[in-house]
């Protein structure tokens, strides 16, 4: 009888132990890549779990992240070879752009060689401008919102914006108005995340830009609770230690200016109704509008550039709602001092960035990065879109933005700061 019953619980033991792997393996975690290394990941010995060496650096691993790190890693062996087959399915795709939407349609692509990609000292640059963020980041004198706060204290709904591919251990945190479309793009292609008629995207270019910021295609770490339940937080150090993390930033005024123009200067019906039409009764006397923004745009009603200064600027706009995503600030949205981002790209060194982070990532030769939009909003456009702003209005709205002046490297805009 002693003997049964301890036949029965050792079969419900391991049916449990199966299921969880089951349950881990399918939910697209991309456990065989868990620990895949990187350029910036340390080199692990044949025998031992990749990304963890033996001695202390295992023992100090809490219980729970031991138990997790060997199951997401118990199918490694079986799992890399299908990696490395799909791998070799993703060859470059046509060259070819696919123009599908307003905005691109406007501002079209710029296909024309960069000569100036080589003349970056790029390893200098990155050990520069991780240095400049960790020093502000250490700097007990600078201080901002949410800066002395820590990761657990960070709430799920505020890491929507990191992105996760477990194919290739990156992890990629997304600034609305810095080329994000196409790099969410190349994560697209790189995680699989996203079939057309059963095949991978292989192109970034022929993924439709409404799949591309469908909420559903990514999986991002405010989705970790709904997977993983009280392992959320566990499973995100995880592969925030082993995973190459990155994120693109640009001139906080420049990309202030460059969300109003896609977003109030061409027809857009959703921003339209949440943000054009508070702000043209609240700043602009406005009563009675369309409802529509065709409407409203032939009517020669829209919103001015002041009345989107005067928006941000409102202590009002902060109590109802956080920002938009497209105009709120980096560090709200990557969260630098909590995070220890293995790359800092800017928009403008875009290609030259680009190009040598997917070499470090070794992705260079599955994809290229998409090239950039012709007229890019430029640095030097700052004088005449602030020339009709008060000064008073352009030194608070600074003091909004300087943190992602600071942190970042960029220089404080004295121009438009002093008379």
């Amino acid at each position: 009888m002693t003997k049964a019953r301890l036949l029965r619980l050792s079969v419900v033991l391991v049916s449990i132990f199966m299921i969880l792997l089951i349950i881990v393996y399918w939910d697209n975690v991309g456990t065989a890549h868990f620990y895949l290394h990187t350029s910036f990941s340390r080199p692990h010995s044949p025998g031992a779990i990749p990304g963890i060496t033996t001695g202390e650096a295992w023992e100090a691993l809490p219980d729970v992240d031991e138990f997790l790190v060997k199951l997401l890693s118990s199918s490694l062996k079986q799992n890399s070879s299908v990696s490395r087959k799909t791998e070799q399915l993703l060859v470059q795709g046509s060259n070819k752009p696919v123009v599908s939407n307003l905005e691109e349609n406007v501002r079209g692509y710029d296909w024309s060689t960069h000569n100036a990609r080589n003349s970056l000292d790029q390893e200098k640059l990155q050990i520069e401008r991780q240095r400049t963020l960790r020093e502000f980041c250490a700097n007990s004198s600078f201080t901002f919102p949410t800066k002395e706060r820590s990761f657990d204290d960070i709430p799920n709904y505020e890491l929507n914006h990191l992105i996760v591919d477990d194919r290739h251990g990156i992890i990629y945190c997304y600034v609305p108005k810095v080329a994000c479309t196409n790099w969410k793009r190349v994560m697209i292609v790189l995680s699989e995340s996203l079939l057309d008629q059963g095949v991978p995207y292989r192109n970034p270019l022929d993924i439709p830009r409404e799949h591309v910021h469908n909420t559903s295609t990514h999986l991002t770490f405010n989705k970790f609770w709904r997977r993983y339940g009280k392992f959320s937080r566990h499973l995100m150090k995880i592969k925030l230690k082993k995973y190459t993390k990155f994120l693109f930033v640009r001139d906080p005024f420049v990309r202030l200016i460059s969300a109003f123009r896609s977003k109030f200067e061409l027809e857009n019906e959703e921003f339209y109704r949440r943000f054009a039409i508070p702000m043209l009764k609240l700043y602009s006397n406005h009563t009675n509008l369309p409802t529509s923004v065709s409407e409203a745009f032939g009517a020669g009603l829209r919103v001015s550039f002041s009345d989107f200064i005067q928006y941000l600027l409102d202590p009002r706009t902060e109590k109802m709602a956080p920002f938009n995503e497209h105009w709120r600030q980096v560090y709200r949205l990557c969260h630098p001092c909590q995070i220890d981002y293995d790359f800092i790209g800017k928009l403008e060194t875009l290609d030259e960035d680009a190009a040598y982070l997917l070499q470090l990532l070794k992705v260079d030769r599955l994809l290229r990065f998409p090239p950039s939009y012709r007229n890019r909003t430029a640095s030097s456009w700052e004088d005449d879109w602030f020339a009709k702003i008060p000064l008073a209005w352009r030194q608070q709205l600074y003091k909004l933005y300087e943190a992602d002046f600071i942190l970042f490297g960029y220089p404080k805009p004295e121009n438009l700061l002093k008379d």
